[in-house]
């Protein structure tokens, strides 16, 4: 391809709509893409439920695939890469270092290898093998923390310790203990807060880490805790910062991520097959910077209006409910939930959840609320979509009235 044919193609990228689909016939690459989607028969929706891995995320704006599709067309070298990006990253996020990752997950288990080999190459091949190699070998957490995610440390070889007081804690910790852990999602649930648990490290000399995977908005905890002392901090790259979706962020304390990417491509430790290629991690960069840089403001006040199109919509409905719910933490974005009572509107959520799914165009909500309920998020919406999600809802809900 020309200089200046790649210069016109990425002019054109650039200047599509920032949040709008890309068209099924343009691509930021030429020539123009054919629409494997429609290709291979595949469903696509409109979603009104979130950015869950499932549903394959977010979509990227077209800055971050501009971003991807220039770096795709020269050679550089992936831990020259790495270095550079996780140096503007560390900036912006206000850390001594960071990497971009093959999602939150893989940050996990990098971040987690570097804490028990450090720099020492030779700890790098015994992994996961910890205690027959005189290697540290358990993580603390707390018992609400315990849901799952947590397993990712167990891929470098960890036994978990489950706790509830900061005693039971301390009772604990023992010549064994690699890290501490925490879950920023169930920090309401749990009796040590996410402060306390940085102190706590701290003052026990045992590295903390934390995981955030779908904790902005509000953009400030992009920093927050890495200036709150945790040594660690992981985060998805494809959920509300728009990246790739197997992408993610691994920052904190400069040794524990050099420590990391021992671990990680283009070695060969326990993370070899977490690799991240140099258009992931340009894009994450270009993500990054694209959403610290957002009009945060006006993006809640758009939300917050999709809410009200939504509620408006449905509200009048005999026997139809609403509820403005914001969770506290993950996914931190205004949301709706709509109900109805079963005597007067002869719907099941699952029913109501197949409508959406089936109809045209297919709409995906959140279909696991209690029962002749559902949830709706707006944050994923394209400009205009709200008007498409109220209508398709108040048709099946006048459906079913008695």
């Amino acid at each position: 391809m020309s200089t200046m044919k790649r210069r016109e193609v990425l002019k054109s990228v650039v200047a599509l709509p920032v949040m709008g689909s890309v068209s099924t016939n343009t691509h930021p690459s030429a020539p123009p893409f054919k629409d494997y989607f429609a290709e291979l028969g595949l469903r696509t929706f409109i979603n009104a439920a979130g950015n869950y891995t499932s549903m394959t995320a977010s979509l990227m704006p077209p800055e971050v695939l501009a971003a991807i599709h220039s770096s795709a067309q020269k050679y550089a070298l992936l831990d020259d890469v790495q270095d550079k990006v996780g140096e503007r990253i560390a900036q912006i996020c206000k850390a001594e270092a960071a990497m971009v990752t093959a999602g939150c997950w893989s940050a996990l288990v990098l971040g987690m290898a570097g804490v028990l080999t450090g720099n020492d190459s030779r700890k790098v091949g015994l992994l996961p093998f910890l205690e027959e190699n005189g290697l540290k070998s358990e993580v603390i957490l707390q018992k609400s923390h315990a849901t799952g995610y947590h397993r990712a440390l167990a891929n470098a070889g960890v036994k978990f310790v489950l706790i509830e007081t900061e005693e039971e804690l301390s009772k604990a910790i023992s010549e064994k203990t690699a890290l501490l852990w925490f879950l920023n999602r169930e920090d309401p649930e749990g009796k040590i807060h996410a402060k306390e648990w940085a102190l706590l490290g701290k003052k026990h000399g045992i590295p903390t880490m934390i995981d955030i995977a779908a904790d902005v908005p509000p953009v400030e905890n992009l920093w927050k805790f890495n200036e709150m002392g945790y040594d660690l901090v992981c985060i998805s790259g494809g959920k509300a910062l728009l990246g790739p979706q197997s992408a993610g962020i691994l920052m904190g304390r400069k040794d524990l991520i050099a420590a990391a990417r021992l671990s990680a491509p283009p070695r060969s430790g326990i993370g070899r097959g977490h690799k991240v290629n140099k258009e992931e991690i340009i894009g994450m960069l270009a993500a990054l910077e694209l959403y610290v840089n957002r009009d945060h403001k006006k993006d809640w006040q758009i939300w917050e209006k999709r809410i009200a199109h939504i509620k408006g919509a449905v509200q009048n409905i005999k026997g139809v409910s609403t509820e403005d719910i914001l969770p506290p933490i993950a996914n931190h974005t205004p949301s709706l939930k709509i109900g109805w009572d079963p005597t007067q509107v002869r719907l099941t959520r699952e029913e109501m959840g197949a409508r959406l799914r089936e109809g045209n165009p297919s709409i995906e909500t959140i279909s696991w609320e209690e029962a002749n309920s559902i949830r709706i998020t707006v944050f994923m919406l394209q400009d205009g979509e709200e008007v498409t999600v109220a209508r398709r809802i108040r048709e099946e809900l006048l459906k079913a009235v008695v």
